[in-house]
């Protein structure tokens, strides 16, 4: 007896990405998340759902997905029968994430440096070398702060702590970056002339560069307390 065998059902066609539910909520979080970093969305803003929703396209659970990763990051919060809200800034606040961060970030710029082989310092040479010919603010607009030199700058303090090799130092550390780089970007146009970022990154630089480990936490200690007096003058706060 001879078998007939059907042919094989055909393959399914691949989702494409941007119908995808998971892709459209990420998409909404790396937007919104991005918005609120560089604060296009205040600190205190009411967060729309449906608005947002028009706004990028996505789909009414897209947002509500996207904020709930967000309120895991501290960066929205949520009350019952208001909503979403953007994380509100406060002295109290910005005293407690500079004493965090300069106390986990300096660890990890001990351990960095100790651990630190020439791959590192030929990644970390790299990141100075972009970082130092950006200028930080845009071009004829000294209040706003320029997207490319803001990643340069997340990308060399990144490499700085590069060689720690503890995962879950540098995972408290990036976190404590991002909720701090809300208020950096606060102070970028109350920031007067007597300030020297470029300055203050070689001097962390050249220290490490040097292996000279408490005069690059002093040098990272310095820098990280003359943002938070500034944004501390801030009437935003």
């Amino acid at each position: 007896m001879k078998i007939i065998h059907s042919p094989a059902p055909p393959a399914p066609e691949p989702v494409p990405p941007e119908t995808s539910g998971v892709t459209k909520s990420h998409r909404a979080y790396a937007q919104i998340r991005a918005d609120i970093l560089a604060c296009r969305l205040m600190p205190g803003t009411k967060l729309n759902i449906a608005a947002l929703a028009g706004e990028l396209d996505v789909s009414l659970g897209a947002v509500r997905e996207a904020l709930s990763m967000l309120q895991s990051e501290a960066l929205v919060v949520s009350e019952p029968q208001r909503g979403y809200t953007v994380s509100p800034v406060s002295p109290k606040e910005l005293a407690d994430i500079t004493e965090a961060r300069i106390a986990i970030e300096s660890l990890c710029l001990r351990t960095s440096i100790e651990r630190g082989d020439l791959a590192w310092e030929s990644r970390l040479v790299a990141a100075w070398h972009r970082l130092s010919r950006l200028s930080q603010s845009e071009a004829g607009k000294e209040e706003h702060l320029s997207e490319v030199w803001s990643k340069a700058h997340a990308e060399f303090h990144a490499e700085l702590v590069g060689a720690c090799g503890n995962d879950w130092l540098l995972r408290m550390r990036a976190m404590l970056y991002e909720q701090s780089e809300r208020y950096r970007r606060m102070s970028v146009p109350l920031q007067t002339e007597t300030r020297d970022v470029p300055a203050e990154h070689k001097a962390i630089f050249d220290a490490v560069m040097d292996r000279d480990i408490e005069r690059a936490v002093t040098a990272l200690e310095s820098h990280l307390r003359k943002t938070a007096t500034i944004v501390r003058a801030s009437v935003a706060l």
